[in-house]
């Protein structure tokens, strides 16, 4: 078994912090696992893993050993995509990091992308904001979309490329019509509302560990209110199904409401007073050469297309 295929299976053991886990990850027994451990082990002339009944991390050998694997394995992921890929053809995986309520937008981007670039296979993985930070500074992410306001360019370590400006919308059941017949009528865009109102609705918002929900709470604030949410998730799927159901309101970025917008039966209340906006953009490691896939990522990040088709994504419902 050659080095490389080992710390790929130190890098996945951390990243599951299980054997088992870990094993099927690696399409492998959780024995042939724990048998190419104990050869690294061996290799390298230290304990790597803390042996116990179940994975309780690394010595501080294997941590270093796994700082080294990761830049390894980057290397050579670097290397197979500048030989795979020619010119004008970037060939390669782009493992993309996304807050929840930027999982529309990113969705669009990488469609775009590969259509751009067939040979570009992204992967696209919801996250909180600390977990796609993690990621990129452990390198087992390319590219994050999030917060830019949780990032300092000249102390995080992060270069920044912003894509747009999130603003929020109370989504409700849209009432129906005494009169109508048959299911709910389309979706439609209502008056504006003050944030102290809907706080005042039985609201699925999204769970408190979420960047988005300590947004929405200080908008909350700063009308003077606090919002008591009924349901919260984690998932802004799930945040569309409790408002589809009828009897519950949210507060969603006009990201997910385009999205949602063509779907029947709802309503979009733009949310003012007071008037929030939080920029959401691309982050990437400084100091790291980017993969041929990243390359093509940042570019169509830049494109002018691309960027009139974030105005309709990000919220210009008119």
């Amino acid at each position: 078994m050659n080095l490389l295929t080992s710390l790929r299976y130190l890098v996945a053991l951390h990243d599951h912090r299980h054997f088992e886990r870990a094993a099927k990850a690696c399409h492998i027994t959780q024995p042939a696992l724990s048998n190419a451990l104990r050869a690294l082990e061996r290799e390298m002339g230290t304990p790597i893993v803390h042996r116990g009944r179940t994975y309780s991390g690394l010595t501080p050998e294997g941590e270093q050993v796994l700082a080294s694997a990761r830049r390894m394995l980057r290397e050579h992921e670097m290397l197979q995509q500048a030989l795979a890929s020619q010119a004008d053809r970037p060939v390669g995986r782009l493992r993309l990091g996304v807050v929840p309520s930027a999982v529309p937008v990113a969705t669009r981007f990488c469609a775009r992308l590969q259509a751009r670039h067939p040979g570009v296979a992204p992967v696209v993985l919801s996250l909180p904001s600390a977990d796609i930070e993690a990621g990129l500074k452990e390198l087992t992410l390319d590219l994050g979309l999030g917060f830019l306001e949780r990032v300092n360019p000249r102390t995080s370590g992060f270069q920044v490329l912003a894509q747009y400006q999130e603003h929020h919308y109370l989504v409700s059941s849209a009432p129906r019509s005494p009169r109508a017949k048959g299911p709910a009528g389309a979706s439609r865009m209502g008056e504006p509302v003050p944030w102290s109102e809907a706080a005042q609705q039985p609201l699925c918002l999204l769970t408190p560990d979420m960047h988005n929900r300590s947004v929405v709470d200080a908008a909350f604030a700063r009308a003077g209110a606090v919002a008591q949410p009924v349901m919260e998730t984690n998932s802004v799927f799930a945040l569309a199904l409790a408002v589809r159901s009828g009897s519950l309101s949210s507060v969603m970025p006009g990201s997910l409401v385009a999205s949602l917008r063509d779907q029947p039966g709802l309503s979009f209340r733009p949310l003012v007073r007071p008037e929030v906006q939080t920029p959401v953009g691309f982050l990437t490691r400084k100091n790291v050469a980017p993969t041929r896939a990243l390359e093509a990522a940042l570019a169509l990040a830049k494109d002018a297309d691309w960027r009139a088709e974030l105005a309709t994504l990000s919220g210009a419902l008119n």
